[in-house]
């Protein structure tokens, strides 16, 4: 491949790879996204859309992280989730003809697939696999929201970040030296747990002190997964 040549995916091969919803298309239904999607590029701290924006359509990651955050009103950022390949994001502003009720930010160079909303109304209507599918996701999605609304009312500070970091590790796995495979601000951490960015510097250094991280610039280290499990209280 030539050096700046843009490598367009195939979704019939990145549904496999990734697990996409998209493995539940037929083959025709696959050529047809083929056809009518956009392929973009982005770098880390662009903006896909806006919440309170109109959009056409949603967006499947092929490469990269994406945030999806809610702004308060003092301008402080609440992220709802990550992103990654084989996701999809903004779908439901299409399922419900609404406004964006998120922003979606990068954070980590990401190519990503936008595609009209009409064909996935189309999809939903003549596929009753993947109409399913979407449905289970939709409802996944809906537990995680009530399980943090849960974890914010009724844990501390200090339990949340843990979670928070075995969650991390769930979604994006450890390199081979057990470094998260996700690179967060302190503030982006403070911004998931739900808190100030000062408490979470304190809970990090902390962590350290007890050797159940190691903290190399943002990168975090995953010394003790069984401590964090018992401070967060996840499987109790």
């Amino acid at each position: 491949m030539k050096q700046n040549e843009v490598h367009i995916p195939f979704c019939d091969k990145c549904a496999l790879q990734t697990g996409s919803i998209f493995k539940h298309l037929s083959g025709e239904e696959v050529d047809q996204i083929n056809y009518q999607k956009e392929f973009r590029q982005y770098r880390r701290g662009d903006i896909l859309y806006h919440e309170g924006s109109r959009i056409s359509g949603f967006y499947c990651i092929n490469k990269g992280i994406i945030k999806v955050f809610k702004t308060g009103l003092d301008g402080k950022e609440q992220i709802i989730r990550f992103a990654k390949p084989g996701d999809i994001i903004a779908y439901r502003s299409v399922l419900s003809n609404e406004p964006a009720c998120t922003s979606a930010k990068v954070i980590e160079d990401c190519n990503v697939c936008f595609i009209p909303a009409e064909i996935l109304i189309s999809f939903i209507k003549t596929n009753s696999n993947f109409a399913l599918e979407l449905l289970k996701l939709s409802c996944h999605e809906l537990g995680e929201a009530n399980s943090f609304i849960t974890d914010i009312a009724q844990k501390t500070v200090r339990e949340r970040l843990a979670e928070i970091l075995l969650f991390l590790v769930n979604d994006f796995g450890l390199d081979n030296q057990d470094y998260l495979q996700i690179t967060l601000t302190r503030e982006e951490l403070a911004n998931i747990v739900g808190t100030a960015t000062e408490s979470v510097i304190r809970l990090l250094s902390e962590f350290k002190s007890d050797r159940l991280v190691e903290l190399n610039g943002r990168k975090i280290r995953i010394m003790n997964r069984k401590g964090l499990e018992k401070i967060s209280n996840v499987f109790n």
